[in-house]
């Protein structure tokens, strides 16, 4: 059995200490109280906008088959296993937009979808040619199911009592293992979908500001910052074999021009494969169809140009009710994520060492995810990227978005994975060749360090306008979801730079 490669990353525990209230007075209370759409008065159905506000009582919730595939997929069927990976997303997310514009029940698209996902595992398990043409890693992947949602208590209209959120008592926790959020013991059941727009729901709630219309964020993903109790734990200390120098590549915050909605890593191959918009730095060739040799051919935002590594994330979206470029196209507005992006003040990519060992060089085109796009539904176990606010970066958040106070930036922190298996640059799930150290910074047996990616991402404070990264539509835009992506093209020899710059304690800016 592979070593498990989630790592909590510096942070002691899933859910922090969260207040019952967001407490902020007439910041608290504009969050309540932007509901403004989206698209205007388009009404975000001529171009299959934002969805129904009646979604809120539930999102459908798959087995995420590429996280479930292990060994290696046979590499003349790697660009067919790929495309129906694909094909299974796109077709959660229009059942998904079905279901919450009301042109089918939550039973019908639950239906439908089974059928359409039985059809193509059934072809990616004949192109993966094993057990007369039915792979058995996908067998009983096709049922989904409808995974329920907490309805906010307590809200009348959207609107507060004293700039108070009013919300019921929480038990155990805001978030549960598997992704299911609980609150005051309510629950809503997940059939709604197919109700109408209109009446008391899903716009009542923070979040749904910008037109997100019923697939989030909601009032409870978000918490006062200062709220929060300390919790970031200190990284383990080099030893006398250790490595604790840095090295940083300065390339840029990225540029429009370059956003799109594919994941080359995940989708090779299928546009739209990710099903949201990311911002990229590094390589300006990263599409769904780019390859090694388009990387190495292409150019690069970084500062030194032998690093063409390719760095890229979910956008942030400010829920202000303004229309973005992509207001109207798949993976923007047409899935639910609106309202003006927000480019980064600052990525900083910071390569770092490991306190038990010296590190060695990564090898080219290593490809690591870290986080997990379909945390809400698939639970926490990939879940890795953490929210905060500058001046407070000992409180790290994973299922929570911070409301910072004026003068703080708001702060998105990715640990990618610090140890490799020593052989292969990606996997078939995208995360067996690569680890997370332990706690006192030992890789796991069969593992060895590397180069550890951190990247830490700041925005200018968003103040009284709430925010969401880009999701997939059934995620909800639930901060538990956020994810990095980052694939090694750098230059052996600047490669070398860095492993020795770490090794002998320097802190180098390349």
């Amino acid at each position: 059995m592979r070593q498990q490669t989630h790592k909590r990353g510096r942070f002691k525990n899933k859910t922090v200490a969260i207040v019952a209230a967001l407490a902020l007075g007439g910041g608290g209370a504009a969050i309540i109280t932007a509901n403004a759409s989206a698209s205007g008065d388009n009404n975000n159905s001529a171009q299959g906008g934002a969805v129904s506000a009646k979604s809120a009582g539930g999102t459908i919730s798959c087995p995420d088959v590429s996280q479930k595939l292990s060994g290696d997929v046979p590499k003349g069927s790697q660009s067919q296993v790929a495309k129906g990976l694909g094909e299974l997303d796109n077709q959660v997310a229009t059942a998904y937009q079905q279901m919450n514009k009301g042109q089918v029940s939550g039973d019908e698209a639950l239906t439908k979808l089974n059928d359409q996902r039985q059809q193509t595992l059934s072809q990616m398990g004949q192109a993966m040619g094993q057990g007369g043409g039915e792979n058995s890693q996908l067998q009983g992947m096709s049922e989904c199911k409808m995974q329920q949602v907490a309805q906010q208590a307590g809200q009348q209209g959207g609107q507060q009592q004293g700039g108070e959120q009013q919300q019921g008592q929480q038990q155990g926790g805001d978030q549960q293992q598997g992704g299911e959020q609980q609150q005051g013991g309510e629950q809503q059941g997940g059939d709604q979908g197919g109700a109408a727009e209109g009446g008391e729901g899903a716009n009542d709630v923070p979040g749904n500001a910008g037109g997100q219309a019923g697939n989030g964020p909601a009032q409870d993903d978000f918490v006062d910052i200062t709220k929060v109790q300390p919790n970031a734990e200190q990284a383990p200390q080099a030893n006398g074999n250790g490595s604790a120098g840095t090295f940083t590549s300065e390339c840029g915050v990225g540029e429009a021009g370059l956003r799109n909605s594919d994941n080359v890593i995940v989708a090779p191959g299928v546009s739209n494969g990710a099903h949201h918009m990311h911002d990229y730095v590094g390589s300006d060739k990263n599409d769904a169809f780019a390859n090694n040799q388009t990387f190495e051919q292409g150019g690069t935002s970084c500062a030194n140009q032998d690093d063409k590594s390719t760095y890229y994330w979910p956008v942030v979206r400010l829920q202000d009710g303004k229309d973005e470029a992509d207001a109207n196209q798949l993976g923007g507005g047409q899935e639910g994520n609106v309202g003006t992006i927000l480019t980064p003040k600052e990525s900083k990519i910071e390569f770092k060492g490991n306190a038990q060992s010296k590190v060695e060089a990564m090898p080219k085109f290593l490809r690591i995810i870290t986080g997990d796009a379909k945390a809400f539904t698939n639970g926490d176990a990939n879940a890795n990227a953490s929210w905060s606010c500058s001046g407070f970066e000992d409180r790290q958040l994973t299922d929570k978005y911070p409301l910072c106070p004026e003068g703080s930036d708001l702060l998105r922190t990715f640990d990618f994975q610090g140890c490799w298996d020593g052989q292969n640059i990606d996997s078939a799930n995208h995360r067996d060749h690569v680890a997370n150290a332990a706690e006192d910074g030992s890789c796991p047996q069969g593992f060895k360090a590397i180069p550890q990616l951190v990247n830490t991402i700041s925005y200018e404070n968003p103040g009284d306008t709430p925010f969401a990264v880009d999701g997939f539509p059934e995620q909800l835009h639930k901060p538990i979801t956020d994810h990095d992506d980052f694939i090694n093209v750098m230059s052996e020899e600047l490669m070398k730079k860095a492993v020795d710059c770490i090794n002998s304690g320097q802190q180098c800016k390349n």
